[in-house]
């Protein structure tokens, strides 16, 4: 009689807030003057792990080069900080949950 492990509980997505800095890549999409970018993304996973290696692969099948990652952590960790989160903000949060989708908000180049 083989062991059967039992189902584990799926854990719930969640969804962080993460900021990606980019290098150069060629077809980035980033002006022809920038050295590189800061990405503001909303990602879905089931913790901040999973969340950041989706965000990494996503970029890098849009031809990105991402280089670091720092995250914020839930909406509701955020809260607990004190950031205040708009209403535009918490729809692409929500929206990235929906989907369970990366959401890049906001795409700020470097320039030198």
């Amino acid at each position: 009689m083989a062991d059967k492990k039992p189902k584990a509980d799926k854990k719930p997505q969640q969804v962080y807030t993460l900021l990606v800095e980019v290098g150069r890549k060629n077809g980035d999409g980033l002006p022809a003057k920038s050295t590189g970018a800061a990405l503001m993304c909303y990602a879905s996973g089931v913790d901040e792990a999973e969340a950041v290696r989706e965000t990494v692969a996503i970029l890098k099948q849009a031809d990105m080069a991402p280089l670091d990652v720092t995250g914020y952590g839930t909406r509701e960790e955020r809260e607990a900080q004190g950031h205040e989160i708009d209403d535009e903000e918490a729809a692409l949060m929500d929206r990235a949950r929906a989907e369970n989708a990366v959401i890049v908000a906001q795409v700020t180049p470097f320039n030198d």
